[in-house]
């Protein structure tokens, strides 16, 4: 979602300087690339760019493809052979042995729920989402659907390209859409025999990082997490070390004792809470405040007998975890990479909540069988 909200804040800026713009997006991908589908870029037409499509070396060929978008006020589908090893015809570095293909949209702000208008409803709530965009990989040429269409669990937002699409292709997609809000995996497919393929993408809300602690050692932690994009809260009973000044990225800062600040953390299965208030009691507090847990992670800092007794301390309380609410609860926190320092330490919590999200082992990726990423379905 970082990438999004930087798009979106940069076509904002385009928008008051009377610039045209277009987007890129990737919208499949065959093989190995850098980035995958979903990845976006906006273009000015003054050559601005926003977001990235790759590692660097197609967005210089696709910001010419983009200012023949805007000059024509239409959709193109560029796609790039990446597995030829003669990849210099392109006037671009590649290596990524795979075949890429990128949809430029031009950006009309005068139409109704154009993509922009479905990106920012994205971001409206931290309900999940699915993006629907149309492409014709038989015709490129011809003219190109595009983004059309965004659903959640109570309405579907559509714009003026959907009303042109033919009705079993509508009926397909609208099927496909509400399954992949259920399966929370974004697939790419043939829509029918139509010739279009259908890139159904899943939009999760940013990760919410809760940080009960507001001491040093939390500073680098709120800093790494705001580059990736988390939503983040900080909590504590030390008002002299909740201030915006020590933590001016985050979202929220709460203070108040353990059981007081429980009801006002928001929750949800893409929430990571960690614990880091370097008090036993405080953190007894959380522990005992938010059950049952309904979020993903809970991490607790400190060794491993910390955390036992916090157990020990909860069924004395009238807390008896099960297995499954065991399961969320990580202590001591962090992936084991010989961390040492609070910058280091940061970097080994945030990997760990990285990988819990998406149902990662945190492995080396060489040991990895298959392509490393699997977060997505492609049909041929």
């Amino acid at each position: 979602m970082k990438e999004i909200k930087e798009i979106l804040k940069a076509y904002a800026f385009s928008l008051e300087n009377n610039e045209k713009t277009a987007l890129a997006t990737v919208v499949k991908v065959e093989g190995s690339s850098y980035r995958q589908p979903g990845a976006r870029m906006l273009i000015t037409e003054n050559g601005a760019l926003t977001g990235a499509i790759s590692g660097g070396c197609l967005e210089g060929d696709a910001l010419k493809k983009a200012q023949l978008v805007i000059f024509q006020q239409e959709a193109m589908l560029v796609t790039y052979d990446t597995t030829d090893e003669d990849d210099a015809k392109f006037g671009v570095g590649l290596g990524c042995n795979g075949i890429i293909h990128i949809l430029i949209e031009p950006i009309l702000s005068t139409t109704g729920n154009n993509l922009i208008h479905l990106l920012q409803a994205c971001l409206i709530n931290r309900e999940t989402k699915v993006l629907v965009t149309l492409f014709d990989l038989k015709r490129k040429r011809a003219a190109q659907p595009g983004t059309l269409l965004l659903i959640d669990a109570e309405k579907i937002t559509s714009n003026d390209h959907f009303d042109q699409v033919k009705k079993d292709i509508k009926s397909f997609v609208l099927e496909k859409a509400k399954a992949v809000l259920s399966s929370n995996k974004s697939i790419i497919l043939p829509a029918n025999e139509s010739g279009y393929f259908a890139f159904i993408e899943y939009m999760a809300p940013a990760i919410k990082l809760n940080i009960l602690g507001a001491g040093n050692d939390v500073i680098p932690l709120v800093k790494l997490a705001t580059l990736m994009g988390w939503e983040i809260t900080i909590a504590d009973g030390r008002s002299d070390l909740v201030t915006s000044i020590r933590f001016s990225e985050a979202e929220e800062l709460i203070i108040g004792k353990g059981d007081e600040v429980v009801g006002r953390l928001g929750i949800d299965n893409r929430t990571a809470v960690v614990l880091m208030t370097h008090n036993f009691n405080y953190d007894l507090a959380v522990l005992k405040g938010l059950y049952p847990y309904e979020c993903p992670y809970i991490g607790v800092l400190g060794p491993k007998k910390k955390l036992l007794k916090l157990k020990e301390q909860l069924l004395i309380n009238g807390v008896n975890l099960k297995n499954e609410e065991e399961k969320v609860i990580f202590g001591p926190m962090g992936l084991d990479i010989g961390a040492e320092g609070p910058e280091e330490i940061a970097l080994s919590i945030l990997s760990e909540i990285k990988a819990v999200m998406t149902g990662s082992m945190g492995g080396y990726l060489k040991s990895k069988d298959g392509p490393i990423h699997n977060n997505f379905k492609t049909y041929k």
